[in-house]
């Protein structure tokens, strides 16, 4: 069985360092007993240094919510991937929705992977549409953003990759997209990266998918949605809905 991927985006929460242990003590003693599940933690800047110290002891990847595409200058409020890979952390979320809405384009999306992959950190590129339209122009944004946002990435790195697929309309939904439709997205995505990095890098691309993920559909949207693993944000700070997802996955 294939080893999925289960990344936590704690975005800006909890706001206590005695809190972020207490849910990290509780996930990591939760992965240390999953099979064929691999737990990444993307915790706020200040609790990054709190988790990796005992990295070597524990089942779960530490991340980070974001990186600079410079090693260090003057920028003021910045973190370089550099600084990351010397603490310990294994991959960097890039491009998420919130930071795109926030005004970062496909160019410094690009600059951060680029950075990210020279660090020997895996970036996880986060991409998808904002809106859907009955005419299918929403591919065609999308390729362009998945072509824009891995114009720096050489095709031997290709592999060091992952995406999150993460439809900004499909985010605090309801419901998320159909388990069909994921499939059929995750199969045009596939055909996106043949196109940048050739056939055979395409499918050694690990493709996540994100949006209104909960422990009742995450089974449903790996096996039917055909990903390899999810991207959870607010549900990963639940510690009862967390636990109980990674348990579902992992039998999947």
């Amino acid at each position: 069985m294939k080893r999925k991927i289960i990344v936590g985006n704690w975005k800006m929460n909890p706001t206590t360092l005695e809190e972020a242990s207490h849910i990290f003590k509780k996930v990591k003693n939760m992965a240390q007993k999953l099979n064929y599940t691999h737990v990444i933690i993307c915790p706020p800047f200040p609790y990054i240094s709190k988790f990796v110290s005992s990295k070597a002891k524990i089942s779960v990847g530490i991340g980070a919510q974001d990186a600079f595409s410079e090693e260090s200058g003057s920028f003021t409020g910045e973190v370089s991937p550099a600084m990351l890979r010397d603490l310990g952390v294994s991959h960097v979320i890039v491009g998420h929705s919130e930071r795109r809405s926030a005004g970062e384009s496909d160019e410094v999306v690009a600059k951060k992977v680029q950075s990210v992959l020279e660090a020997g950190i895996h970036p996880i590129v986060c991409v998808g549409e904002k809106e859907r339209d009955s005419h299918g122009l929403y591919l065609d944004a999308l390729k362009v953003q998945i072509k824009n946002s891995l114009a720096k990435v050489p095709k031997k790195l290709a592999s060091q990759v992952i995406i999150a697929y993460e439809p900004v309309w499909a985010i605090d939904a309801k419901e998320p997209m159909e388990p069909s439709v994921i499939e059929e997205m995750t199969i045009f995505i596939r055909k996106v990266l043949a196109d940048i990095f050739g056939q055979e890098n395409a499918l050694k691309t690990t493709v996540l998918y994100g949006g209104s993920i909960n422990f009742r559909n995450a089974p449903d949207i790996i096996t039917r949605g055909k990903v390899d693993g999810l991207l959870v944000g607010r549900e990963s700070v639940n510690i009862p809905g967390f636990i109980e997802l990674l348990k579902a996955v992992d039998v999947v």
